[in-house]
């Protein structure tokens, strides 16, 4: 696509097709941004689609292969150095991931006016770790982190686990969650019949071999009471190893992969109940996160079961609209659905119902986050004629583009 046209910022992204890299460009957009996105290509899902905005391949990359990913970093820099006079022109650089911020910080020799904005939506394994080279990249990340105006979070529990006590940011932080964005119509849920089977959907990237585990152990136990239905991908799942799973046990099965949003009323509208349960890396990134799935569920009118004293199993308690199942897992969810009554899922349902339309879709926040980027913009530039081309940030307006 033509970068002819003038841009202000330059996103730096892990994944073109990747469902919240699109959600973060047309928060851009609606918000009066003029975006080039710098990005990559996993191959994962969503492959059809192509950016609608000015947008550059800098390589692909693939799940995991951290190496792999570096050597593409460095094999991008000879891109950047091509569109060096785009990069110096833009006001903003804004970078998803630890490996988009080196890009953004080796960017920033063309550019030393341009305010740099870091976001995390999951604080990775290969960060946490003891490894040598998980210390090598958690000290080139605190070197980064010296260079940031914003840090932009999608849990409280990174910021509280990791980035402050850790990594020893003091810099301004932001939350923004991973709800939903856009034009979204909710689908009433229908009424439940007392005679039907519990159905448990498990949508997204379907992830953990441990999380697979658990679920085939409650489908043993619980058949003739309970459903799995997946749809989505399989990321850190063995597919062989997950294909002989449902063809024992009849009451899991797979639906293949999905487009978000459109088909989200379809699956949520499919289901009785939400898994938010991750046990991939239950001591960092899977205790810490809250995933999208608990605001699509939620703005579906769906209850989560989430583990206790996880950040999302904590959210679900606090606001009474969910299941959160403390140890013995197998145990207590087996007595969960052994003696749940529709009479008592219908409560939690309630509350949910009652829950407000921004607990689950971004309108203010995107807007919030916008007015902290002029901020930032504003510390390195001051007030100058290059404030005439930021953004506007017209309430109203915003209100009537997000709802």
């Amino acid at each position: 696509m033509s970068i002819g046209e003038e841009v202000n910022l330059i996103y730096f992204a892990p994944e073109f097709t990747e469902t919240s890299t699109i959600k973060r460009v047309r928060q851009f957009l609606d918000q009066g941004w003029k975006p080039l996105v710098l990005g990559f290509e996993r191959g994962r899902y969503n492959c059809g689609y192509r950016p609608e905005w000015p947008h550059i391949l800098l390589g692909r990359t693939r799940d995991n292969r951290y190496l792999q990913r570096l050597w593409t970093l460095v094999a991008a820099l000879p891109a950047l150095f091509r569109i060096r006079q785009r990069l110096a022109a833009a006001h903003l650089f804004y970078a998803r991931n630890v490996d988009q911020l080196l890009l953004a910080i080796v960017s920033k020799l063309f550019n030393r006016d341009a305010a740099l904005v870091y976001e995390i939506l999951d604080v990775r394994p290969v960060l946490t770790g003891s490894g040598l080279f998980s210390r090598v990249l958690r000290h080139a990340e605190r070197q980064c982190l010296k260079h940031v105006d914003l840090l932009v979070v999608s849990s409280p529990a990174f910021y509280r686990n990791y980035y402050e006590p850790v990594q020893g940011y003091r810099g301004r932080w932001f939350l923004l969650e991973n709800k939903l964005y856009g034009s979204l119509t909710s689908v009433p849920a229908s009424v439940r019949p007392a005679t039907r089977v519990w159905r448990i959907g498990y949508f997204g990237l379907i992830r953990g071999e441990e999380t697979l585990d658990l679920i085939a152990r409650l489908a043993v136990r619980l058949r003739g009471k309970v459903e799995f239905v997946f749809s989505g991908v399989l990321t850190t799942v063995d597919a062989a190893q997950f294909e002989a799973t449902l063809r024992r046990n009849p009451n899991m099965r797979y639906e293949g992969e999905y487009e978000n949003p459109r088909d989200l009323a379809r699956l949520y509208g499919s289901v009785d109940f939400t898994w938010a349960l991750d046990l991939e890396h239950v001591d960092t990134n899977s205790r810490w996160l809250l995933p999208c799935r608990y605001y699509e569920s939620g703005f579906f009118g769906v209850p989560c079961i989430a583990k206790k004293d996880f950040e999302i199993g904590t959210l679900i308690e606090r606001h009474g609209v969910g299941w959160a199942v403390d140890e013995p897992l197998e145990e207590e969810m087996v007595t969960l659905f052994e003696t749940l009554t529709p009479d008592a899922y219908e409560r939690k349902r309630q509350a949910l119902a009652s829950m407000p339309r921004s607990a689950f879709v971004a309108g203010f926040d995107a807007l919030k986050l916008s007015n902290l980027m002029r901020e930032c913009l504003k510390m390195h530039i001051g007030l100058t004629a290059r404030e005439e081309d930021a953004p506007e940030t017209d309430v109203r307006r915003s209100e009537r583009r997000v709802s």
